[in-house]
């Protein structure tokens, strides 16, 4: 039974971001030019964000969408997966960063109502988000060609 609440949640929570919120937005909000190809990506260095965009994408088989760059840049910068309790926690996460919108709302609203068994995470992302560096002013395209670990020491501090 848990099984398949679980693949529901993940199916609407998908379906909700992918075929609602991501259509809406392109006519809502002006496109951000991304001026890479995949191809581009495979090309940079090894520990570079781009790089890490390209892997990812190919390990979790998912496509290069350029509208969605910006929040798959997000999943590696702050570890979340793109399972559905990983996409709750990058938007508790960038609630509790400063960055309110409609999708983080909606998305934040749903895991709360919907994964009662996640709360601890969510609210442990929230959390990490307040204690984290503010990301709101960040030229996402720009920062491919810089090193993943300096952009996941700028928001979290150096690990130690």
């Amino acid at each position: 039974m848990y099984k398949v609440l679980s693949a529901s949640r993940a199916f609407i929570l998908v379906w909700l971001t992918h075929k609602l919120a991501l259509p809406l937005l392109k006519c809502i909000r002006k496109p951000q030019k991304f001026s890479y190809a995949k191809e581009d990506l495979y090309k940079m260095n090894d520990g570079t964000l781009g790089k890490d965009l390209v892997q990812m994408l190919d390990k979790n088989k998912l496509e290069l969408l350029p509208y969605y760059v910006k929040h798959d840049l997000k999943h590696i910068l702050l570890g979340y997966d793109t399972t559905g309790e990983g996409e709750v926690c990058l938007q508790c996460f960038m609630l509790g960063n400063g960055h309110i919108s409609f999708p983080v709302a909606a998305t934040v609203g749903f895991g709360f109502f919907t994964m009662p068994e996640y709360w601890g995470l969510f609210v442990k992302a929230f959390k990490r988000g307040r204690k984290s560096a503010s990301m709101k002013h960040w030229q996402w395209h720009s920062l491919l060609e810089l090193s993943t670990q300096s952009l996941k020491e700028k928001i979290n501090g150096p690990v130690v």
